[in-house]
């Protein structure tokens, strides 16, 4: 991706945490930058106000929306270069007793709201043969972690979609790249305003339920990961020459990471003699 201070971002959950970040970095670096949110407010006052920044309402789950935000990013700057697809939550429980409404829900924004904004997008970029794509993920898109089954599955849909997408895409000169954050001090575990809690209450789950939210209330802004840091070097790995399709984001990360791979690897390899044998003769 070039360094031209033309380029346009487009920004999803540019409210808050990650989001914000990396709108404020790109501003930081003169990009222009389509700042996006359900809720705007107060957006002007952490962004500030300037020729080269749109503040819009988008929820990526409404069809109108989406098509009304391209259509006035275009009308203003003309292209998009990089879509930042950060708009999301966590539904957090045990799956047992998340209702069929909070799966659903959570699929609809994290996936199909994250898939139906790119599918709009993907004709300009088509059209200028460049652009990037820049999903973001989470570790637990990688490797789940108790009470957060739903959750992950979400991630681990998008993982999967953007390695599809990202063969697809090649040809087009389009580049995509999955963000996989460990825990960040963002709002993600707070209640009030972005993760949600199973509606259902089953007594065999009490003890482990109040331990799980407890621990969330208690690493809420206790979080070790620095939004502000993440975005510097997100923007300082696009800019490589050969930029990773990968990145994970977090102090140790990589090798809790990687320590989950060699276990994976290892209990592939101990059943490999079994798995072998499953072809006609």
């Amino acid at each position: 991706m070039a360094n031209t201070n033309n380029q346009v971002w487009l920004i999803t959950g540019a409210n808050k945490g990650l989001g914000v970040a990396i709108a404020k970095e790109a501003l930081a670096k003169g990009y222009n930058v389509v700042a996006t949110a359900r809720n705007t407010a107060g957006m002007e006052d952490e962004l500030g106000k300037s020729s080269n920044l749109l503040i819009a309402t988008l929820d990526i789950t409404n069809n109108e929306q989406i098509k009304s935000t391209l259509d006035t990013a275009l009308e203003q700057f003309g292209r998009i270069d990089v879509l930042v697809n950060n708009a999301g939550y966590g539904q957090l429980g045990y799956f047992e007793e998340s209702t069929e409404k909070q799966i659903r829900e959570q699929m609809e924004t994290n996936v199909f709201g994250t898939m139906r904004l790119t599918r709009e997008l993907l004709p300009i970029m088509r059209k200028q043969r460049s652009g990037s794509i820049i999903t973001v993920s989470s570790v637990v898109g990688i490797t789940a972690t108790e009470g957060g089954s739903v959750y992950s599955s979400s991630k681990f849909a998008l993982e999967g979609w953007m390695e599809g997408l990202n063969i697809e895409l090649k040809p087009f000169g389009i580049r995509c790249m999955l963000v996989e954050p460990g825990p960040f001090r963002t709002d993600f575990s707070n209640a009030k305003t972005s993760a949600k809690f199973s509606d259902l209450e089953i007594e065999d789950y009490n003890e482990q339920r109040e331990k799980m939210q407890n621990f969330y209330n208690s690493f809420h802004k206790n979080e070790p990961g620095n939004p502000e840091r993440l975005a510097k070097a997100l923007l300082s790995v696009l800019l490589d020459s050969n930029p990773p399709f990968r990145f994970i984001g977090g102090t140790g990360m990589v090798d809790f990471i990687n320590q989950y791979l060699q276990r994976r690897q290892t209990e592939y390899n101990n059943w490999r003699e079994v798995s072998d044998k499953t072809n006609f003769e």
